[in-house]
């Protein structure tokens, strides 16, 4: 008898909360201490996609994040994952992060594995999606991906996006030009001719 086919879990399907969220949905700052709710959306149905409720109690430097929720309709979940901060690269302040309450590792997401939020690498057989595309698929993505992403045209235009620091083109304004340029020379034709290689 044959075995059932065993697929490995894909990161990107995970639910995940990052420091990035926090700081976005003005929850994480030094002294303070906010209870509050995280909902996750479908994004093809913008429908709710699960929640929990979260404490966050911080000092200057430090804090802890208290999660609480029933995880599948069973399991009622609390614990806590320390929350840090080290100084910022840029010599300007100070960038927070998680400690996982598993691995003890110092990251900026925490991702949902066996119902608790908890570093990647607590599991180990996880793959992102790109790990997981066949060879052929790769090539082609490297090729033609950049003709269906229109993502670089938002980034480029987005809000608060900085071309320039100090008179100089940033990194990431210099990626995103490449890409353009990519996407700007690639033709319906090339396409085409990879089906026939």
């Amino acid at each position: 008898m044959g075995k059932y086919a065993t697929y490995p879990t894909e990161i990107e399907r995970l639910k995940m909360i990052s420091i990035t969220d926090l700081k976005r949905m003005k929850i994480l700052n030094p002294d303070s201490f906010i209870s509050t709710s995280i909902n996750w959306t479908n994004q093809s149905t913008n429908q709710n996609n699960g929640s929990i409720s979260v404490s966050i109690k911080t000092e200057q430097n430090n804090g802890i994040i208290t999660f609480d929720y029933t995880y599948r309709d069973v399991d009622k979940i609390n614990y806590t994952a320390l929350l840090i901060t080290k100084p910022s690269n840029l010599g300007k302040g100070k960038i927070w992060f998680f400690v996982c309450p598993k691995t003890g590792r110092v990251c900026r997401k925490l991702h949902l594995i066996n119902g608790y939020f908890v570093h990647r690498s607590a599991n180990p057989n996880l793959m992102y999606e790109k790990q997981l595309e066949s060879k052929k698929m790769r090539e082609w993505s490297k090729m033609f991906g950049i003709m269906l992403n229109d993502e670089v045209y938002q980034q480029l235009y987005s809000k608060h996006f900085k071309t320039h620091y100090n008179g100089k083109p940033t990194k990431r304004y210099l990626k995103l030009m490449k890409l353009i340029g990519q996407k700007e020379n690639t033709s319906i034709e090339d396409f085409e001719r990879s089906f026939l290689m």
